[in-house]
C-alpha cells in the first residue's frame, strides 16, 4: 500500500478496478482545511484523463509493473504490433492508449513495452530518438542558433520547434519527454 502522498508522476496504483497512472501530483494547503493533494491521474484501460484530489493520507495499492524489450513492426487500422525481442511474441495495442508514442517511433524502433500481469498497458520510448524533418519553413541566410526558430514537422507526424537553419531532409535528435528539439543527428 502506498499513501496518496507518496504519489508521484509516473506512478500507477490501483484504484475502484481501475489501473490508473499519476500524471501530475503537488501538495495544496488551503486557508483553512486540511492539506489535500491534487492530481491529474489517466485511467490506463480507458486513456481517460481526470483531476481529482486525495487526502495526503489515502492508501492505495501500487500496481507492478513489468517492462519487455520489443520492437515496433507496424499500425494497421487501430492497432499497433510489437514483438518481443526475446521470445518473438507478438502483442497488439490500441493506437489510441498509444498515441503520443506513436509521434515518437519509426517502423523497427526499440520501445519496452509495459505489462501489468499479463495485460498489456503501454509503451516506454527511449529518452531521445532520431526523427528526419519532412517539411519545414526554408533556411533563412545568415540564420543563428539564438534566433526564435520555426515549426518543423518531422517523419512521425510529430511538430517541433527548430532554430531557422534546420532544412527538410535533416536528421534531429528529439528528446521524448518534452517534445523538444536537442540537436542535429
Amino acid at each position: 500500500m502506498i499513501e496518496a502522498s507518496k504519489l508521484r508522476a509516473g506512478m500507477t496504483f490501483e484504484a475502484d478496478g481501475k489501473l490508473i497512472k499519476v500524471l501530475d501530483a503537488s501538495h495544496h494547503k488551503p486557508g483553512k482545511g486540511n492539506t489535500i493533494m491534487r492530481m491529474k491521474l489517466r485511467d490506463v484501460r480507458t486513456g481517460s484523463t481526470f483531476d481529482t484530489t486525495y487526502r495526503p493520507d489515502e492508501k492505495f495499492e501500487q500496481a507492478i509493473i513489468e517492462t519487455v524489450p520489443a520492437q515496433y513492426l507496424y499500425q494497421m487500422d487501430d492497432m499497433a504490433f510489437f514483438m518481443n525481442n526475446e521470445t518473438y511474441d507478438q502483442y497488439e495495442i490500441p493506437v489510441a492508449n498509444i498515441k503520443e508514442e506513436l509521434l515518437y517511433i519509426l517502423e523497427n524502433s526499440d520501445v519496452k513495452i509495459q505489462f501489468f500481469g499479463t495485460e498489456v498497458i503501454g509503451v516506454t520510448v527511449p529518452t531521445t530518438v532520431e526523427l528526419t524533418v519532412t517539411e519545414t519553413q526554408p533556411s533563412i541566410k545568415g540564420a543563428t542558433v539564438t534566433g526564435s526558430g520555426k515549426p518543423a514537422t518531422l517523419e512521425t507526424g510529430l511538430v517541433v520547434n527548430v532554430p531557422d537553419f534546420i532544412e527538410a531532409g535533416q536528421k534531429l535528435v528529439i528528446n521524448t519527454a518534452e517534445g523538444t528539439y536537442v540537436s542535429r543527428a
